[in-house]
């Protein structure tokens, strides 16, 4: 944590100020697999799975993710979370021998909580500038009323449990939260190629585990005590611009990189008697 000297006088009075936050009044923890998993893929990956199912699933990243409250009735304060993740999964496919091709494709999943969010009964508007370019005309919107709470999803990128191709003829009791046309535009632009709609042909699925955490957040004010904030003595300093590898030269060397025995300390090596790297 930076230390701060008071330069802002010999004396720094604490006073009480009002604060406006976000309560957190209900959480809870995931840990969710959902099996077979449909994959929208586009016309290039199509084309991979209906030549091979030879198919290996490389990364899985979150892009996106949709979040719908409401109240459950017959129980005051507490809200239904309709919740949709979209994952973005780089794939390769063995297409003869020592043919490697990748693609990528679309997969979404779909989860539900119900939590305390309390009761709000006023509504709540927020002013909002408009900024629309250059020529913006400076005047202030408000934003939609609403009496409902905050849903906030914080969720880690998958793990990739299982990759297979299952053919058309065959029975698929895959999970299909949504069809193509449903995924944001947001979610599509990070491809490559555009999403296919096929009938009829193969279809990629994936089984996925996810770490999740779901809360419910309400606005609140709080009083607080709080000092003035006062000024660093510390300068920004800048590397000399005649001598370029001066603040390279000064950086320690990175040893806890170089070794290999999965301790992060620097000094696992020398106090434990290993060696590391050319020593």
């Amino acid at each position: 944590m930076a230390e701060y000297r008071n330069t802002c006088g010999n004396s720094r009075e604490r006073d009480m100020v009002c604060i406006d936050a976000y309560r957190v009044l209900d959480s809870c923890r995931d840990k969710d697999c959902f099996e077979d998993v449909r994959v929208y893929l586009t016309c290039v990956g199509q084309e991979i799975i209906e030549r091979t199912t030879v198919v290996r699933a490389k990364s899985a990243k979150v892009v996106w993710s949709c979040i719908n409250i409401d109240s459950v009735p017959f129980n005051k304060g507490f809200y239904q979370l309709f919740i949709k993740i979209y994952t973005k999964i780089c794939f390769e496919a063995c297409i003869g021998p020592g043919n490697l091709q990748e693609f990528e494709g679309i997969g979404v999943v779909e989860k539900k909580v119900i939590l305390f969010g309390g009761e709000g009964n006023v509504n709540v508007f927020k002013s909002e500038q408009q900024t629309n370019g250059f020529c913006s005309c400076g005047t202030s919107l408000s934003q939609k009323a609403t009496s409902l709470p905050i849903a906030v999803l914080e969720v880690v990128d998958p793990i990739i449990l299982n990759t297979k191709v299952t053919e058309p003829h065959k029975l698929c009791k895959c999970c299909c939260c949504c069809t193509i046309d449903e995924i944001p535009d947001c979610v599509c632009a990070g491809l490559s190629h555009d999403l296919v709609d096929t009938r009829d042909a193969n279809i990629l699925t994936v089984s996925l585990g996810f770490f999740s955490v779901v809360r419910i957040e309400r606005p609140a004010q709080y009083l607080v005590n709080a000092v003035e904030y006062c000024v660093p003595e510390k300068e920004c300093v800048l590397p000399a611009e005649d001598d370029p590898c001066a603040l390279f030269r000064k950086m320690a060397f990175p040893v806890a990189e170089f070794c290999s025995s999965g301790d992060a300390s620097p000094q696992s090596c020398s106090d434990t008697g290993k060696k590391c790297g050319c020593q």
